[in-house]
């Protein structure tokens, strides 16, 4: 009598994945030299092989070739030429006379060192070093914890199997940030337009074909639009170059929430096994399928407590400098451009019916911002102001400890309600001041010898 075929051994086997990995690996058996129905089952080397061949070659976390590719091919779809010598001149003129205007709003001086007109595809390849830093932490680490949340005795046994998986779900998020990406540069006003600075820093740019599409229907001079929109974009130039530490404070949020990704294994588990329900077997060699099984939802994570605590950092801090920026703009238009109102309430608008930054940041990062923080933001500034003047508003970008925090945006007109603007001293004032401080209590005869 043959011996009964050895039954390959599961590298998950007293780990939460037994169960589904051996309905897998029985289900995906139908592939093996029987074919669909067949019996017996390939071995694993031979497995890896099948589904290794699905996957293209590719390093880091997420396949950037493939996103890039989808990102440019989106782009594609509507007519993108290059800006013209004469919209490069227009956008150059009205940066500089932004700049100009700006210098009366804020303490911060110019951060514009260059100025450029970009078409959509210029876009995404200029801004993709920095998607590169804001998306990977994320993506490496949901490919990385589905391994750490195994037992130590089961990693290295399911090594294989995690390797591919991994390599699985990189490719569909480079799916996921190229068709992203590519959506974005065709709404996206200037680099600066999502309140992240998206290119080194002093680059300030504008996208003239979507600013075009922005401007109809406003019934407001095209020369406005581009003026109001280079304003916002040197205002924020001005901001992050600066306040040095604000763009690694708000990549290190996003940071931290990938650092926060916990796997629930159990639950993964369940939604593995509800999926594989509903897939035949013998369509698993199939790159289609093996998508739909990966898109099903399974490998979704709930955010944890210290993701939702970066998540409410990022949100806060993005809807301070949209806030700061919506601020020193009105200042700088304010009895210049009549139509600043019309526009500033179009951007607002913009911003509240799910513009691109609220869309690309809930796919790529999963945070979403609340359009009120922007409104809320921009009256906390404009209040300080009021109260204490410009270096006082400024002064408060000087550490983030010092920033308002959530709560302030849900009571703006309370940021510091009893900060009044300092008294003016007068020279003999000042030194009699000065002298007191230096002296100590010692000095004055009245003053108790204890305290």
């Amino acid at each position: 009598m043959a011996d009964e075929p050895e039954e390959p051994q599961n590298p998950f086997k007293g780990t939460p994945f037994e169960q589904f990995f051996a309905q897998g690996l029985g289900a995906m058996g139908a592939m093996g030299a029987g074919g669909p129905g067949g019996q017996g089952m390939p071995d694993l080397s031979q497995l890896f092989g099948q589904l290794q061949s699905m996957l293209q070659p590719y390093d880091g976390p997420l396949n950037w070739e493939v996103a890039l590719d989808l990102a440019r091919k989106t782009v594609a779809q509507t007519p993108d030429p290059t800006p013209s010598t004469s919209q490069q001149n227009a956008v150059a003129d009205a940066v500089q006379l932004a700049d100009h205007w700006l210098d009366e709003t804020t303490t911060f001086p110019s951060g514009v060192s260059t100025v450029a007109a970009w078409s959509r595809a210029e876009w995404v390849v200029a801004t993709t070093d920095v998607w590169k830093v804001l998306v990977e932490p994320v993506a490496r680490q949901s490919v990385g914890s589905l391994s750490a949340a195994l037992p130590e005795d089961a990693q290295a046994q399911a090594g294989p199997i995690l390797g591919i998986l991994g390599r699985a779900i990189g490719m569909l998020l480079a799916n996921q940030v190229g068709s992203g990406l590519g959506t974005l540069a065709g709404e996206v006003l200037s680099v600066s337009d999502i309140g992240v600075p998206l290119a080194p820093t002093g680059k300030a740019a504008l996208v003239p074909a979507n600013v075009t599409a922005f401007a109809e229907g406003l019934d407001v001079p095209a020369e406005d639009v581009l003026l109001y929109l280079a304003l916002r974009e040197a205002a924020h130039q001005r901001l992050f170059a600066g306040v040095p530490w604000l763009r690694e404070h708000l990549v290190g949020a996003v940071t931290a929430y990938a650092e926060g990704i916990e796997v629930n294994v159990e639950g993964i588990q369940q939604r593995v096994e509800e999926q594989m329900r509903g897939i035949d077997p013998s369509a698993l060699g199939n790159p289609d399928a093996m998508q739909q099984l990966l898109e099903g939802g399974m490998f979704e994570l709930p955010d944890s407590p210290a993701q939702k605590a970066a998540l409410e950092r990022l949100e806060v801090t993005l809807a301070l400098v949209e806030g700061w920026v919506d601020e020193v703009v009105g200042q700088a238009t304010e009895g210049r451009m009549p139509t600043a109102g019309k526009l500033q309430e179009a951007v607002r608008r913009r911003r509240a019916a799910g513009g691109p930054a609220e869309q690309t940041f809930a796919t790529l990062v999963g945070l979403e911002l609340r359009p009120r923080r922007l409104r809320d933001a921009s009256t906390l500034w404009g209040s300080l102001r009021t109260r204490q003047g410009i270096e006082a508003r400024d002064g408060v970008w000087m550490h983030p400890d010092l920033l308002p925090t959530a709560a302030d945006l849900d009571d703006p007109l309370g940021f510091r309600e009893d900060a009044t603007a300092p008294e003016a001293l007068s020279e003999a004032d000042f030194d009699a001041e000065l002298r007191r401080l230096l002296d100590g209590p010692s000095a004055d005869p009245s003053a108790d010898p204890e305290e």
